[in-house]
């Protein structure tokens, strides 16, 4: 063999690996997308392709009597169905609903085709095919080296290259063409002189044919989603997007825009003043200046914030970029163009990480002016925690941080706790978590907001204080003190109830969100 095939070779066998690393990858970004993406889940994904893989080991002794042909077909297998799979199981996904099992097949079946390469490579070595005896093992460690440095290339590109530049589907799509791509490479620099003029044949139709298809989806493959998307909602979807955290949709039928984050209602603005109100105007009092949000994303808290003449500065943190670009400009009819308001500095960054590093305090004493180190309130309105990812923003660990932002003497902290009625552990872990966290008054309370149902918010107070609305307060919708009131009684059968706090550790209120749905539909 000369210079220039190793080199081919060792370059198509890295970029086999970082297709099968990509798949996988894929795999566990869909389930997130479309499924929140859970321990249990990712794991299942992890777990399943590396068992996949000895069963592919297993399955390629019938193929080793031929095994330039058989691992030439497999790539051409594998190239397409890691290509489509992200398209397929979306597809599928908008047909059926979630469906674990679905994705665990395809986990199982990409793992393994990935797994029959490694011994059709060995066997053609042994037989001296690409090498002579003396140099086998030379070359093996090689390609073994190959196939891991390709494995890190494709663990670099999905998340920094094919997702954010490509999306899920094309970037997947992409992916698979490549891998097709390296294998005729190695069909016809390589391995064509060895096999039977039929067996080349149909290598290069099955390979051609395959990566025919893959080309078809990444040209139609925003059709395709579009299609598809729209199934998962009622109404025209007017605006979509697959963002490196989450798929933005917003869907509108008349006056009625809504917006959705990975599936999930985050509001609809036939209602969404009922939960914006009661989420923000509790929370603050006739003195409150400095504000920090986060989440809120949408605009909405800091559009109501601002409608008080004595705030001064919010802070809003926000992980995603598109998301407040999104609530820039499809969403700004709805929250007034608040980020634009010179008292509103927003921050893209992960909260989290953003507390925890010191940068709350800075932004507090920035927000405040004279030397003060605290903000007056700290409104988190976040998503459910429908991950671990999210999960850690309803920690006790969290939680003790952003008591730290909050004015010991006059501050205020509230947290939106899901449904009291439809997840009442969650709704009671929140608030069981705050108290855990130090806080010594925490005053729950819960609205009904049509789209959303009973909907419940945990308050963080100061000591002996109770639920009231600030007096300079605008004209509102919905709150005022009567309904306020009301929000804090709780029926006997959906009485209040102390659990153990959710920790970075023991996230138990991923869980709780999940049990609360499958018992709401018994």
């Amino acid at each position: 063999m000369s210079g220039v095939q190793r080199f081919l070779l060792l370059v198509s066998v890295a970029i086999c690996a970082a297709s099968g690393l990509v798949y996988e990858l894929a795999l566990i970004s869909l389930s997130t997308s479309l499924n929140g993406g859970s321990i249990v889940e990712t794991s299942l994904i992890v777990a399943g392709f590396v068992a996949a893989l000895g069963l592919g080991a297993l399955l390629a002794k019938p193929l080793l009597r031929q095994p330039d042909f058989s691992f030439l077909m497999v790539e051409a297998a594998l190239g397409l169905l890691g290509g489509v799979s992200a398209t397929v199981l979306y597809v599928v996904f908008a047909k059926v609903g979630t469906s674990l099992l679905v994705v665990v097949l395809a986990t199982l079946c990409i793992g393994a085709l990935v797994g029959t390469e490694l011994p059709l490579l060995m066997s053609m070595y042994q037989r001296g095919r690409l090498v002579d005896a003396r140099t086998s093992g030379s070359v093996l460690a090689t390609l073994n080296v190959a196939d891991y440095v390709g494995a890190l290339l494709g663990g670099l590109a999905w998340p920094f290259v094919l997702l954010p530049w490509l999306g899920l589907m094309r970037g997947t799509a992409a992916s698979g063409l490549l891998n097709i791509v390296a294998a005729l490479v190695i069909a016809i620099v390589v391995l064509r002189k060895f096999m039977r003029p039929w067996h080349v044949t149909t290598v290069l139709v099955s390979l051609v044919g395959s990566g025919a298809v893959l080309v078809a989806l990444l040209v139609g493959s925003d059709g395709i989603v579009t299609t598809a998307r729209q199934q998962l909602y009622q109404d025209p979807v007017v605006y979509a997007e697959q963002t490196p955290y989450q798929d933005i949709v917003v869907t509108q039928w008349k006056s009625d825009r809504r917006l959705f984050l990975n599936g999930g209602l985050q509001y609809s603005t036939r209602d969404e003043h009922r939960y914006t109100e009661s989420l923000v105007y509790p929370a603050v009092t006739d003195k409150t200046e400095n504000v920090l949000i986060i989440g809120g994303g949408d605009g909405l808290a800091a559009r109501e914030l601002l409608r008080l003449p004595h705030i001064k500065s919010i802070t809003n943190v926000e992980l995603d970029p598109a998301m407040v670009r999104v609530a820039n400009t499809v969403l700004r009819e709805d929250n007034k163009g608040a980020f634009d308001d010179p008292r509103v500095n927003v921050i893209t960054d992960d909260a989290f990480s953003w507390v925890r590093e010191g940068k709350g305090k800075a932004a507090a004493e920035t927000a405040a002016g004279g030397g003060k180190k605290y903000f007056d309130t700290v409104i988190v309105d976040l998503s459910d925690p429908d991950s671990d990812t999210m999960a850690r923003l309803y920690s006790l660990e969290f939680y003790g941080m952003l008591r730290e932002l909050v004015d010991p003497q006059v501050g205020k902290l509230v947290v939106q706790s899901g449904s009291a009625f439809t997840t009442p552990d969650l709704f009671n872990r929140v608030r069981s978590t705050l108290r855990a966290a130090g806080c010594k008054n925490v005053l729950p309370y819960h609205v009904h907001v049509p789209t959303f149902g009973d909907w419940g918010f945990n308050l963080c107070a100061q000591p002996g204080e109770e639920l009231k609305l600030p007096q300079q307060r605008p004209p509102l919708r919905f709150m005022d003190d009567a309904v306020l009131s009301a929000a804090g009684v709780f029926p006997k059968d959906n009485a209040l109830k102390e659990l153990e706090p959710s920790t970075l550790d023991h996230p138990k209120i991923v869980e709780d969100l999940r049990r609360g749905y499958r018992q709401a539909g018994e």
